[in-house]
Parts: structure tokens; C-alpha cells; sequence
């Protein structure tokens, strides 16, 4: 995993109001923890951060400079605004080049099960153990033309040399059983429904649909052998 440099300065404000100063200037406030080390609070450049989380993924290796001294960071929680999606705090874990971590890393999935199949990812993470500065950034699935009952296991997994799968390989990751029809889908939502004590509003037909299915009602029939007029 590549790492990228980010200037940090130090900071002796807390609390709310300083981190919303800190946002105001389009930086990000965040700490330093780990190794039995104080926690450092620091404060980002915000574009370039974003960039650097953006890059590095769900486990983004930094290489901070604090007070002109570098120091590994490995990103472990990020909270974004759910409207504006800025990244309004950062929480790193110092770490050292050839230190073995554990972290969560997504899977990918690549490639078309086969036709009338549904695809379902029972988990979307894995747990290894890697190298900080080898951490892979997701593990690939390939499930091009998985047939129906075709279930992935997180032990039949291709790991990144280094790593060690640390999830139980019993851990059923991706499950590919057959589509649902549309019957079988509202058949289920009636019963979840059901279940839920919801009760669904039966349909009152208009004035059309009723002139429609009364069309032709109460003619007489026509008489057998021709007209009965003279």
C-alpha cells in the first residue's frame, strides 16, 4: 500500500466550537493514537486528506509530519457529514513499517453469475492480519457464471502474500441462489406485511372500470332462426 505525505500541525483547542474553526478554514481536525504514546490532536489540510482517504480506501496508510518529525498512521474511524459528505473528524493509530495490524477489508466482486441468479454478499468484509504498509486495499471475488447454490467461503479466499485470514474460513462471504420471480416477491411482502400487522387498502373501482366491466350485461340474446319481425 502506497503512502502519502500530509502536513499535520499540532493543536491545543478541543471541544465543538474549536473543531468547527478548524472545519471553517477547510481543514480537519483529528488524533493520534496508539503504542502506548499520548494522544497527539492534530489538525489536516482538508483537500489533500480527503484525497489521501479517498485513495488509500477503508484502511488508509498516511505518513503524517508532526512537528517535523513522520509518522505512520493508519486510518481507523472517519466521521462524515451525511449532507454536506465532508469529513468532519479523523481518528489514526500510529504505527511502524513491518508492524502487523488487523484490519477489515472490503470484497470486490468481479465477472456475471449465470443467467436467472441472484447474487447475495453475506458479508462485505473480511478480517486479516497484514503488514501496515501492506494492506490490501480489497480482495477480489470472481463469480463469473456461478451457478445457483454456488456459496464462497471466506477460507477459499486469495489473500495478498503476507496476509493471514483471521475471519473464520467457515464464514459464508457470498451466496448465490435463484432470482425471485415477481409472484414470489409480493407473496413475501404480503407475509412481512402480515406479520408487521399492516393491512393493505383494497381497491374501490371507479365509475369507468365499473361501466367497463358491465358492458354488454343484460342484452338479450339474439333469436335463433333470424328475426322475429315480420
Amino acid at each position: 500500500m502506497a503512502t502519502e505525505k500530509i502536513a499535520a500541525e499540532t493543536r491545543t483547542e478541543f471541544g465543538k466550537g474549536a473543531a468547527r474553526r478548524i472545519r471553517r478554514e477547510h481543514k480537519i481536525p483529528a488524533v493520534v493514537y496508539g503504542h502506548g504514546n499520548d494522544t497527539v490532536h492534530v489538525t489536516l489540510p482538508g483537500h489533500d486528506t480527503m484525497m489521501a482517504i479517498k485513495h488509500g480506501g477503508a484502511n488508509a496508510l498516511l505518513e503524517l509530519v508532526i512537528e517535523g518529525k513522520e509518522q505512520l498512521a493508519l486510518t481507523k474511524a472517519v466521521q462524515i457529514d451525511p449532507i454536506r459528505r465532508i469529513i468532519e473528524h479523523i481518528d489514526f493509530v500510529a504505527v511502524r513499517r513491518g508492524e502487523k495490524v488487523t484490519v477489515d477489508v472490503p470484497v470486490h466482486l468481479h465477472g456475471d453469475a449465470a443467467p436467472e441468479t441472484l447474487v447475495v454478499t453475506e458479508h462485505a468484509t473480511v478480517q486479516i492480519e497484514a503488514e501496515a504498509t501492506a494492506i490490501p486495499e480489497r480482495i477480489e471475488i470472481d463469480i463469473t457464471g456461478a451457478e445457483v447454490g454456488t456459496q464462497i467461503l471466506a477460507g477459499s479466499l486469495t489473500l495478498p502474500e503476507g496476509s493471514v485470514l483471521l475471519t473464520s474460513p467457515e464464514t459464508l462471504v457470498v451466496n448465490i441462489v435463484q432470482e425471485r420471480t415477481e409472484e414470489e416477491v409480493e407473496a413475501e411482502l404480503e407475509e412481512a406485511e402480515a406479520e408487521a400487522g399492516i393491512e393493505r387498502e383494497e381497491h374501490t373501482p371507479t365509475d369507468e372500470e365499473l361501466a367497463a366491466d358491465t358492458s354488454g350485461e343484460g342484452e338479450a340474446p339474439a333469436a335463433e332462426g333470424g328475426s322475429s319481425e315480420e
